[in-house]
């Protein structure tokens, strides 16, 4: 084995150097998709499209990464975070370049929603996955650190790209923020690989078993009696083995495809049924319910907050501080404040992320009453606090699925999550395409977020009273046998 497969992570030396460049790469691709909000009001001036519509623009980018994570984890154990991170920097610069010379919300969809979007989710598995490589004893820390950047990213690109609109109009600002992008580049150049992909592991050893195949063919062959009297006789008979027909050959290679058909299918089958079985789980099947009622509503103001406070006059154009940058670094708190809650021992990390669905859909539902833009502010930090429940998700999928089948839950999460997302902002566009007012949307999105939480924690508690009553009828019968010996004695 290579002793590049064999290096512990160090903890610390170059790995910080990892950490800034991961920091830095999640900054600048996700900095514009988090902040998508400032760019809402101008998308729906230029092309004057339904709300529907031109919101699926911002739901695919924040989807697409999370449905195709599968995907972009693949890519980055076959070929290494450096290469996958110069690619997703290439996307995601070019997917921007592109959204400025959009024609319609359609080419917008292509561009922003899906280009810009599949360059994120494997921007952010290249970061995770080589940050994890360098660090073990405080891998939280530097995990910690690097996820922040994309609150911090939002934070900055809201502002930014409001002043860019104002000085240069949208196309100008798409074509700077794609400029930026392309430093996502220079951040791979730090990504020094501590392990060698599984993409050159497998070209090593197929270059070595040429290498082989050559030095046999090389090598001098030693004369087998036995093979030269069978090589005499044939002389004198005439009689030699005549080389497999050509039909045998295909049927050789149909049979060879059969089977490794049948093995991707027995794969897939094994896969199926884990994932049915996990589902099982009613606690995890509420946890997927809740995610996707908490995605498919808490999503909605990151797109509509700053244009519902334009419509009602609340504001004249964009702040200087823009609603969505309030969320971002709000989010950011929320998800070290909640990871740190998490380490108290007495804490239970379903009822935490349930006290989060049920804050976050109480404040959606405050939304159409409130009539002022600090109130708009106020109802901003707390949505954004409380999306900082996503460091809640990986401990309390451990709790409730066990660190073994943590991956493959957590894929499953991530699925519900994404197809929730994509499905959200749209809907709600539509219901003020249909009304002409946003405030059935967020009642909507509220009561769809409340319904999660207390499904998940309807869930929870029955399955905590039923484990308890478990504990406590095997301490009864415990006690009852030790009566009947007892008595026996």
């Amino acid at each position: 084995m290579s002793t590049w497969n064999t290096k512990q992570a160090p903890d610390g030396g170059w790995g910080w150097a990892i950490v800034v460049a991961s920091f830095m790469g999640q900054l600048l691709a996700y900095g514009s998709p988090q902040s998508v909000g400032v760019l809402y009001p101008e998308w729906l001036n230029t092309f004057q499209d339904g709300k529907g519509m031109t919101a699926l623009v911002g739901s695919l980018v924040s989807g697409v990464g999370l449905i195709a994570s599968p995907i972009c984890s693949a890519c980055v154990v076959n070929f290494g975070a450096r290469p996958v991170t110069i690619f997703s920097g290439v996307m995601v610069s070019g997917g921007l370049m592109l959204s400025a010379f959009a024609p319609n919300v359609q080419f917008l969809i292509f561009s922003y929603g899906i280009v810009v979007g599949l360059g994120c989710g494997l921007v952010y598995a290249a970061t995770v996955t080589i940050t994890c490589q360098y660090f073990d004893k405080r891998r939280g820390l530097a995990l910690g650190i690097v996820t922040t950047g994309t609150s911090i990213g939002g934070c900055l690109y809201a502002t930014v790209q409001n002043e860019f609109i104002a000085f240069f109009g949208l196309d100008g600002c798409l074509l700077l923020i794609g400029c930026f992008a392309l430093n996502i580049i220079a951040c791979a150049g730090l990504m020094r690989p501590l392990h060698l992909p599984a993409y050159y592991l497998k070209q090593r050893a197929a270059l070595a078993e040429k290498a082989e195949e050559k030095v046999l063919e090389m090598a001098p062959v030693v004369e087998d009696p036995i093979k030269k009297n069978q090589s005499v006789n044939v002389l004198i008979t005439g009689e030699t083995k005549d080389p497999p027909p050509p039909y045998e050959k295909s049927l050789v290679s149909y049979m060879a495809l059969v089977r490794l058909v049948k093995k991707k299918q027995k794969e897939y089958s094994e896969y199926l049924h884990s994932t049915a079985e996990l589902l099982q789980n009613r606690v995890f099947l509420a946890t997927c319910v809740s995610l996707f009622a908490y995605c498919l509503g808490a999503y909605t103001p990151l797109l509509f907050l700053e244009d519902l406070a334009q419509s009602e006059g609340l504001i004249s154009g964009i702040s200087t501080i823009p609603l969505v940058s309030i969320m971002s670094i709000a989010a950011g708190v929320g998800k070290m404040l909640l990871g740190v809650t998490m380490d108290i021992r007495w804490m239970n990390s379903i009822f935490l992320y349930v006290f989060t669905l049920l804050g976050t859909g109480v404040a959606l539902l405050i939304i159409p009453v409130t009539r002022n833009y600090a109130g708009l502010q106020v109802i901003s930090a707390l949505l954004g606090f409380f999306s900082g429940n996503w460091s809640v998700i990986p401990y309390m999928t451990t709790k409730v699925v066990g660190m073994d089948r943590l991956t493959e839950a957590y894929g499953i999460l991530m699925f519900f999550g994404g197809f929730s997302i994509m499905l959200g902002p749209p809907v709600a566009g539509w219901i003020y395409d249909w009304l002409h007012c946003y405030d059935l949307a967020f009642y909507f999105s509220g009561s769809f977020v409340l319904l999660g939480g207390a499904g998940l924690f309807l869930a929870a508690l029955c399955c905590q009273n039923k484990n308890q009553d478990e504990t406590n009828m095997s301490d009864t019968e415990s006690i009852n046998d030790y009566d009947k010996v007892v008595t026996v004695a």
